[in-house]
């Protein structure tokens, strides 16, 4: 059975900046899902925030397996309804990768609860990634390290919980080191947080780079059935008990009253 992927791009520099024109004439989300579209199983589409509902609608969320989120210029033009429609889209058991900027997206500081923040510099220099966790599926197929010519700088402290799992570690020419993949586990989803991917260098044509968000697609597959309200918080009754009870002591709310709002 295919993955279902939706690749959603903030779609801003590619129309404002020459150079990301330039770098990217297919667009950055659209660079990305060619990368994926037909590999190992892989159906990517795309969509943007100009799109009506984000591109994000109830319909469409429904029938993603896996979204890939890059955003940098808008983040917060980001409607708050369409965050929370993604995060219990992930609580259920959707997959999420965020790439880059996508750090201080909503979606990413609400899954968080954290402040996502770090240092940076924009300098294009010499980036080298080194897997952390040999035998992690998101690792398959790399080498031990692999280096991007030109990025821009992350630097520690990232301010982010502690992950499950960090898979790679990047050093910069200037110096800094940055946890730059990182996986999570939110209610029912897995997801992942992958740093390269600045605008105006070629990191999303590099086959590593490629290499590493395919992998990540299927890692953050969930095949089993998505909980439909995973907000659901059912009052069980005492005559529902599996064994008998008596009930002892007041009660704050009768049965068939709504306990949580």
């Amino acid at each position: 059975m295919s993955i279902r992927v939706t690749v959603w791009g903030e779609n801003v520099h590619e129309h404002k900046n020459k150079v990301v024109a330039q770098v990217y004439p297919k667009t950055m989300h659209g660079t990305i899902a060619e990368a994926l579209n037909g590999t190992d199983g892989i159906t990517a589409s795309t969509v943007t925030l100009q799109d009506p509902e984000h591109g994000l609608t109830a319909a469409k969320l429904a029938e993603t397996d896996v979204l890939v989120w890059w955003g940098h210029a808008a983040h917060g033009d980001v409607q708050d309804e369409i965050v929370e429609r993604v995060c219990n889209a992930v609580w259920g058991g959707m997959g999420m990768i965020f790439l880059h900027s996508a750090h201080f997206a909503k979606p990413f500081k609400r899954l968080m609860g954290a402040p996502c923040n770090l240092t940076w510099r924009e300098a294009g220099e010499r980036e080298r990634l080194w897997v952390t966790s040999r035998q992690h599926p998101i690792a398959a197929g790399l080498p031990d390290h692999f280096e991007l010519e030109h990025e821009e700088m992350y630097g520690e402290p990232f301010g982010v919980p502690e992950p499950l799992e960090t898979v790679f570690i990047s050093w910069f020419a200037g110096g800094e080191v940055f946890r730059s993949g990182l996986t999570y586990r939110r209610g029912a989803g897995n997801i992942f947080y992958f740093r390269p991917g600045h605008e105006t260098y070629p990191t999303y044509h590099d086959a590593n780079v490629q290499r590493v968000i395919r992998n990540a697609v299927h890692w953050a597959h969930n095949p089993m059935p998505r909980i439909r309200n995973p907000n659901d918080a059912p009052n069980t009754p005492v005559t529902a008990a599996l064994e008998p009870i008596v009930e002892r002591g007041p009660r704050l709310h009768h049965d068939g009253e709504e306990g949580f709002r």
